[in-house]
């Protein structure tokens, strides 16, 4: 396939930017590069464009790296809510995508960002809150909370933190521990109901030896 080369006028992703020189396939640049203006022959005629390109080129740049920084700063404070279809378990019914968080963005906060942008080393599978890395731009990174609800009623609720359930586990322990063992003064009172039980045995096995004895007498 013959190659042509150009000078980019536009910014293009996995291409180039402005006032770059690229060889590209010559169809693609006859039939949608210089159509749509995105690049122009590399000609000697052409060539004095260059140093314009590049200024305008500079101010693009700074221009993003500034959109960006506040994005990045605005972003942080969001949490971007997406509801899906789960079971009573709490099982979802399939993933959040980046295009998802992409488009839910534009709905909630009316914020356009290429999903290309939104770091998903995997697609989220899970109900709960989930902080995604932001890729804004070469410079500047930022998170945003993303938290996932069923639409589905009676899901399982979310498991409590681990030091809640700590502090649950020592309360219910506690009480365990209360409720199984009689409390020391109980034991002291019912240690002198005992020792008060066993003189009257004794008073009864006294009785009958004195009446013994008093018959022997009249039998002589």
């Amino acid at each position: 396939m013959p190659k042509t080369e150009v000078i980019l006028t536009h910014n293009i992703v996995g291409l180039g930017a402005e006032s770059d020189q690229v060889r590209v396939a010559a169809g693609y640049a006859r039939n949608y590069l210089f159509p749509q203006r995105f690049a122009i022959p590399l000609t000697g005629a052409n060539k004095k464009h260059i140093e314009a390109l590049r200024k305008r080129r500079a101010e693009r740049e700074a221009h993003e790296f500034n959109t960006m920084t506040e994005l990045a700063k605005g972003v942080q404070k969001l949490i971007c809510t997406i509801k899906v279809k789960a079971g009573e378990d709490g099982k979802m019914f399939g993933s959040v995508t980046a295009g998802m968080i992409a488009d839910e963005l534009k709905h909630q906060f009316d914020i356009t960002l290429d999903k290309r942008k939104i770091h998903l080393e995997h697609p989220i599978k899970a109900l709960g809150e989930h902080e995604i890395e932001l890729h804004l731009h070469a410079e500047v990174k930022s998170t945003l909370k993303v938290r996932v609800e069923s639409l589905t009623p009676g899901t399982a609720p979310v498991e409590a933190p681990a030091e809640a359930r700590s502090e649950d586990g020592k309360r219910a322990r506690t009480e365990k521990r209360s409720y199984g063992k009689r409390p020391e003064a109980e034991k002291a009172e019912a240690a002198p109901e005992e020792k008060k039980s066993r003189p009257a045995k004794a008073d009864k096995a006294e009785k009958p030896a004195k009446a013994k004895a008093e018959k022997k007498p009249k039998a002589e």
